[in-house]
């Protein structure tokens, strides 16, 4: 008897270090979808960094980052437990999986004008070099852009085929959405939560 509980306790604590790492530090999830192709395929496991999110750093233009899409209703930190938790629940079951978390790429931050023709993006009248999109944005439009203060301006790398920044439904995000940043592209090794 004395042994089961010392093995009860155990996976108990291993459970509850592996949840505090998920929620504050490191997170593996999946891409789902093809708005970040080229650089990420769907399928491909990232391992996101929570740091930034857990201390309100601010992020740095390029950055892939990893949104809660549910930017219609307001964020407190019952969403950072439960999130982990849906992610463990999707192993057993494909019901518990959860699509509210996107994947897309900083593109502008507060303050910044933005232009959007001929193919490219302006950034404070000078054109990106951007060498990670997967071919000529479409997308145009008249005039500028100011990025608001405390949010960024987000976009996949697959312009033609990404809901983003662009669309009224995500719009520019709130910095409090952004819940982590992609550290490593990984291999499959279990399904851990999806991303748009």
């Amino acid at each position: 008897m004395h042994e089961l509980l010392d093995w009860v306790y155990s996976i108990a604590i291993s459970l509850v270090l592996a949840m505090i790492i998920h929620i504050f530090v490191l997170v593996p999830t999946r891409v789902s979808g093809e708005s970040m192709y080229p650089t990420l395929n769907n399928g491909q496991y990232l391992i996101v960094s929570k740091i930034g999110h857990v201390f309100h750093k601010d992020v740095n233009y390029g950055d892939i980052v990893i949104i809660d899409s549910r930017v219609d209703r307001p964020r407190t930190w019952a969403d950072d437990v439960e999130e982990p938790l849906d992610n463990y629940l999707s192993i057993f079951s494909s019901s518990a999986q959860q699509h509210n978390v996107w994947v897309k790429r900083v593109i502008g931050k507060g303050g910044d004008v933005l232009a959007f023709h001929d193919g490219h993006v302006y950034r404070n009248g000078k054109a990106l070099n951007e060498p990670y999109i997967n071919e000529p944005m479409e997308f145009s439009m008249d005039g500028t852009f100011t990025v608001p203060k405390g949010y960024v301006f987000v976009m996949g790398d697959n312009r033609n085929h990404s809901n983003d920044s662009r669309d009224v439904t995500l719009g520019t995000v709130d910095t409090r959405y952004l819940l982590g940043k992609a550290e490593f592209i990984c291999f499959p090794f279990s399904d851990f939560g999806f991303l748009e």
